[in-house]
């Protein structure tokens, strides 16, 4: 499954790319808007995303929004999300934050992108197998425990 949601500024961008995936034959989930509104804020939209994202394994996100910044910030607060941003440049961070950081939530820049170059980067992250070299997965682990340390509970391992 993958969840989709954005703020006003990614609202045309976000129901392109769920056009796209759906034609596609993938599994998507749109958690808004529904409506353009200026006056929405993203956390409304970009929290439920990560929560669904982080209580799924399995499954990644998309969220959208100007920038992407605010998106990325507001989902890597939710346990479990490693959300990767990107509004633009080499595509190699795209698949690096695959590889390297296993991120499960892209969040993109819609007011740098147009919707070709989205659709190609959103399909190059999700062609891209999470990296399974081993100091990568140590660091991924460390990071874990320390959500977890933080939270309280117990550290899982990959």
């Amino acid at each position: 499954m993958i969840y989709i949601a954005s703020d006003h500024a990614g609202f045309e961008l976000k129901n392109a790319l769920c056009r796209h995936l759906a034609a596609s034959g993938r599994d998507v989930e749109d958690l808004g808007p529904y409506a353009y509104d200026l006056e929405d804020d993203y956390p409304d939209f970009i929290l439920p995303a990560a929560e669904a994202v982080a209580a799924n394994p399995g499954s990644l996100g998309v969220v959208l929004g100007g920038s992407g910044q605010g998106e990325a910030m507001a989902a890597n607060k939710v346990e479990g999300v490693r959300a990767a941003l990107y509004y633009g440049g080499p595509r190699d961070i795209v698949s690096l934050s695959r590889t390297h950081n296993q991120a499960n939530i892209l969040s993109l820049g819609a007011r740098f992108l147009d919707e070709e170059e989205a659709i190609a980067v959103l399909e190059l992250w999700l062609e891209t197998p999470y990296g399974r070299e081993e100091r990568h997965v140590r660091r991924i682990n460390k990071v874990r425990a320390y959500e977890q340390k933080r939270a309280g509970g117990p550290a899982e391992n990959s």
